[in-house]
């Protein structure tokens, strides 16, 4: 088990939420209302029709099961952090610019990001990241 009591699920996690080893989860799993942005875009831009189904299946999961955290005043200011350690590292804000305010939200909330994806986040400091093995990685 992971031992976090509480951890934020970037989107790449949601979406691959089922293939996921249960163990390595926080207790309680929480979704910043990024995720929930995120995965409302997704069916608007799909190519084909099964894969805006797909698309529409996640999102209806993801608000039908969990309660988004807020991009608040605190992750408003966190952005701020955020911004200014990916520019330090060389990296774009403007190109992860979902990522960055899914990282904001864990760092006001001081709890930590699980992700598939954790390369998505480096370079941002005072973020602790879990990372998850992609569920076809052992396949």
């Amino acid at each position: 088990m992971s031992g976090d009591a509480v951890g934020l699920l970037d989107t790449s996690a949601v979406i691959l939420l089922g293939g996921l080893d249960p163990a390595l989860l926080p207790i309680e799993s929480r979704i910043s209302a990024i995720t929930l942005a995120e995965l409302s875009v997704g069916p608007l831009v799909a190519m084909t029709d099964a894969e805006r189904a797909a698309r529409q299946a996640h999102l209806q999961y993801a608000e039908a099961d969990f309660e988004p955290m807020p991009f608040d005043a605190a992750a408003a200011r966190a952005f701020g952090q955020v911004a200014a350690s990916l520019r330090a590292a060389g990296r774009k804000t403007s190109a992860r610019s979902f990522d960055a305010m899914i990282a904001a939200t864990a760092i006001a909330e001081g709890i930590p990001l699980y992700t598939v994806n954790p390369r998505d986040f480096e370079g941002i400091a005072n973020l602790v990241v879990v990372a998850l093995p992609h569920p076809e990685a052992n396949r």
